[in-house]
């Protein structure tokens, strides 16, 4: 059975990338100069659909599902990094996506040492 502290962590990852999924779909992005509105209703749609998976994922934690969060939680540090250490970016954005990355870091860390002994297998 998954300990209550792996199913927290799906859900704590599903809680963050869900309202960042739907601000970017429904937010119109011309203020922060994105050209092709279509290309931020996919990435919005892309995330709003990761955090449904991160949701279903606490349901039964599986090696796979946990495997995706950390890959996934990895992949958006790697990328929101070098952008928050980018020269020119204002002080509280720069914050946020140093926190987030923390964030997002400590809980890919999470998800693998709590999934020991803890996972089912597919």
């Amino acid at each position: 059975m998954p300990s209550v502290a792996l199913r927290t962590t799906f859900v704590v990852n599903a809680l963050l990338f869900l309202p960042a999924g739907l601000l970017i779909y429904f937010l119109p992005l011309s203020s922060f100069g994105v050209s092709p509105l279509w290309l931020a209703r996919v990435a919005g749609a892309i995330i709003v659909a990761w955090a449904v998976a991160l949701f279903a994922g606490a349901a039964r934690p599986s090696t796979p599902a946990i495997l995706q969060l950390v890959t996934g939680n990895l992949l958006v540090t790697a990328t929101l990094v070098p952008a928050a250490l980018r020269a020119g970016l204002p002080a509280p954005l720069r914050t946020l996506f140093l926190g987030v990355s923390v964030l997002l870091f400590v809980l890919a860390a999470l998800g693998l040492l709590l999934s020991g002994r803890n996972s089912e297998q597919p």
